[in-house]
């Protein structure tokens, strides 16, 4: 009967003791979640109330965002409060650590060691070093600040704790870094001293360089002129003086503005700006006025120079007097002008009397005969395309390339070039997938004659790969026409200068005919179309050819 009695009061104890703990987790959780404001701590004396007067839930959630450790004592050292940041750093839960003596934590910091740094005068704003010992007995430096908390039941402590992890790194990092200093210094120094006599020796050479320099300067028969890299000139040759006849200040004061033709000064200024954003090579022809008032054609050209880490140091420009040359040229053109349209009249009565010998019927032609009239057409035919190259030059220079355009079907287009290309061209593979409805404005003669100088192109640098590929992509509000093949490809020199007149690619191993104009010719046609034309290109790799044109909506 008596150990039944026994079974059943401890049942009945434990019952109570479970309730016991309900009710303190559940306060311990009200308290952090800001839901209380006083809690029951056992001391010495018993059990004793706290209230938390300064509290509420906002100051709570503020609290529990805090990246620092927050933690409340009472005074003697029994932990009130904490957040979930403190907790997180002593490594245990919320609950097993609330109720627990700080000094488990942070060692010494006792009742004894409170009341010390109360009586040292310093609670309102008490800092100190120290290391928090987490439940798996690593240790963190942490900086703790301390101040008085006023409670109904008296004094208590606020405490802060902030991770200096990351600071004491740092602080090594830069010690070390510190030391590397002092010693960089020391070495700067020593090299310092050893820089003066270098710098001595090398002013003197670099003054001696300069005076090298403007004689070379001043005894070219080019106007010479350098510019810091905002543009800025400072400095002019001689030849610069004797031709615009400026003295030094003018020069600087006026240059180009009074001494580039008006016509050309807008394109000089521009193009110059933009090389001097951009740091490419500045290239212009354009007139100057000579010190009697008349204006000569020079060629600009101005390079950027570089020191070893690619910094921009200055620019140096030459324009070189081609007024001569050009009126040899225009001369040239008026030439081929003229000789292109003696031609032209020759030529038509040659084809048409070979037309009538190949029809004629009255007696029998012989069949090397026949040979002989079919070569002669091609060639005949060779000499049309190479008088209608020279005369769209002319106009070409003299501005006067000019024809009518309308709405065209650009895969139409493409078709008809690739049908003939496979006639011209009949052990090449010429490639194009029709089904396009885009559609340009343009004029049809004239695009077919830059398609069909593009693949012809593409047939005479591709003697190994037969392969060419005709393509039409949309690319926004342009159409984008290419031809690709894979012969033997352009260097970057040769793309720079491909669409210049007269000029052809001519290998050591491989020689083209053609007098170099059609694509001299196709690039003013696509600019009279408000288009571009262009390359990409490697060698031994092929190119492609390319057209933008606007497309018609």
């Amino acid at each position: 009967m008596s150990t039944q009695n026994t079974t059943a009061q401890l049942m009945t104890e434990i019952k109570e003791l479970h309730l016991q703990l309900k009710e303190a987790n559940a306060s311990i959780e009200a308290i952090r979640m800001g839901l209380a404001d006083a809690f029951v701590v056992k001391g010495e004396d018993g059990h004793q109330r706290y209230t938390l007067t300064t509290t509420d839930q906002t100051f709570r959630v503020l609290v529990e965002k805090m990246r620092e450790g927050a933690v409340t004592l009472n005074k003697n050292g029994i932990i009130l409060y904490c957040n979930s940041r403190f907790a997180e750093m002593a490594g245990l839960s919320l609950n097993r650590v609330i109720g627990q003596r700080f000094d488990q934590f942070i060692n010494q910091y006792t009742a004894d060691k409170l009341n010390h740094i109360i009586a040292s005068g310093n609670i309102s704003d008490y800092k100190t070093e120290e290391t928090l010992i987490s439940s798996d007995f690593s240790s963190l430096s942490v900086l703790m600040s301390i101040t008085n908390l006023n409670l109904e039941e008296g004094t208590a402590f606020s405490i802060l704790l902030t991770d200096l992890t990351h600071q004491k790194e740092t602080q090594q990092v830069l010690r070390i870094k510190n030391e590397e200093l002092e010693k960089a210094r020391n070495e700067a120094l020593e090299l310092n001293n050893i820089l003066e006599d270098t710098v001595n020796e090398r002013t003197k050479d670099l003054s001696l360089s300069r005076e090298h320099f403007m004689l070379l300067a001043d005894s070219i028969p080019q106007i010479t002129w350098t510019n810091l890299p905002s543009g800025q000139l400072n400095f002019f040759n001689k030849r610069w003086y004797d031709y615009t006849g400026l003295s030094f200040d003018p020069t600087f004061e006026e240059c180009w503005e009074h001494i580039v033709h008006p016509e050309d000064l807008p394109a000089t200024r521009e193009k110059f700006n933009s090389c001097i954003k951009t740091g490419q090579v500045f290239e212009i022809e354009n007139r100057y006025k000579r010190n009697d008032g008349i204006y000569r054609w020079h060629l600009n050209r101005s390079i950027p120079l570089k020191n070893e880490t690619g910094e921009l140091l200055f620019w140096v420009g030459t324009a070189t007097d081609i007024d001569d040359q050009r009126k040899s040229i225009d001369k040239k053109d008026e030439f081929i002008g003229i000789a292109s349209h003696e031609l032209k009249t020759p030529l038509t009565s040659l084809s048409a009397y070979l037309q009538l010998i190949s029809n004629y019927k009255k007696e029998t032609i012989p069949e090397q005969v026949k040979t002989f009239i079919v070569k002669a057409e091609s060639s005949i035919n060779r000499l049309h395309i190479l008088v209608n190259d020279l005369l769209d030059v002319s106009k070409i220079q003299a501005g006067k390339l000019h024809f009518r355009q309308c709405p065209l079907n650009v895969d139409a287009l493409i078709s008809t070039c690739a049908e003939n290309a496979a006639y011209m061209f009949p052990d090449y593979n010429i490639i194009y997938k029709a089904g396009t409805d885009a559609k340009v404005n343009g004029n049809v003669e004239r695009l077919e004659r830059v398609l069909m100088n593009l693949i012809n192109n593409a047939v005479k640098y591709s003697p190994l790969h037969k392969d060419i590929i005709l393509s039409v992509t949309k690319e926004g509000s342009q159409l984008r026409i290419s031809v690709t093949d894979y012969g033997i490809g352009l260097s970057a020199s040769q793309k720079d200068k491909i669409f210049e007149r007269f000029y052809r690619v001519d290998e050591q191993d491989f020689m083209a005919s053609g007098l170099g104009m059609g694509l001299y010719i196709s690039m003013d046609i696509i600019k009279n179309h408000k288009g571009t034309i262009g390359v990409q290109s490697r060698i031994n790799k092929g190119s492609t050819f390319y057209i933008l044109l606007p497309l018609l909506l």
